[in-house]
């Protein structure tokens, strides 16, 4: 094997061990995301009074702010980017792109302390991934009060979290 193709073999397998270490979410994962956030281009109390904006952008929004569905886009894309890393940086087991997908969506929507702080993370962290689509379903309420989009879309994301098609 000459220099060439030997440093093009380092190359790709370089690439793909920083692929497996460094999860993204996919097409699917976003398109869950966005379907069940909606975007809002004008700042809205959320069912808990929480000024959201965009895909369910929360950081600095006040009342009266207005963006675009591009600016909205970008948020969303950076953001992710952080919600990503709560999902490698806490979970300590081996996930498939659809496992990663359901957890970093859960975690965009109830945020990193509760992730941190849940059995779901526990018992995942302990290898036991048939009780987490159950565990996911569990986080239904806000308010404390059961609301029907978040059971539809704790049923998604368990669904995703199982490699199953989700209906939008």
């Amino acid at each position: 094997m000459n220099n060439r193709v030997q440093w093009f073999a380092i190359t790709l397998i370089a690439i793909g061990l920083i692929w497996s270490i460094y999860m993204q979410l996919s097409d699917k994962g976003v398109h869950l995301l966005k379907y069940f956030e909606g975007c809002e281009t004008v700042a809205y109390q959320d069912s808990v009074g929480v000024w959201t904006i965009g895909y369910g952008h929360t950081k600095g929004v006040v009342e009266g702010m207005t963006i675009t569905e591009r600016e909205a886009n970008d948020m969303l894309v950076v953001e992710l980017r952080e919600y990503e890393s709560y999902v490698e940086d806490m979970v300590s087991v081996e996930l498939t792109q659809e496992q990663f997908d359901a957890l970093t969506v859960w975690v965009y929507n109830l945020g990193p302390t509760n992730f941190r702080s849940s059995t779901l993370l526990r018992k995942l962290n302990t290898g036991d991934y048939s009780s987490i689509p159950t565990e996911i379903k569990r986080w239904n309420k806000a308010g404390g009060k059961v609301l029907q989009g978040l059971v539809k879309r704790r049923e998604a994301e368990a669904a995703m979290f199982e490699g199953q098609q989700w209906q939008s």
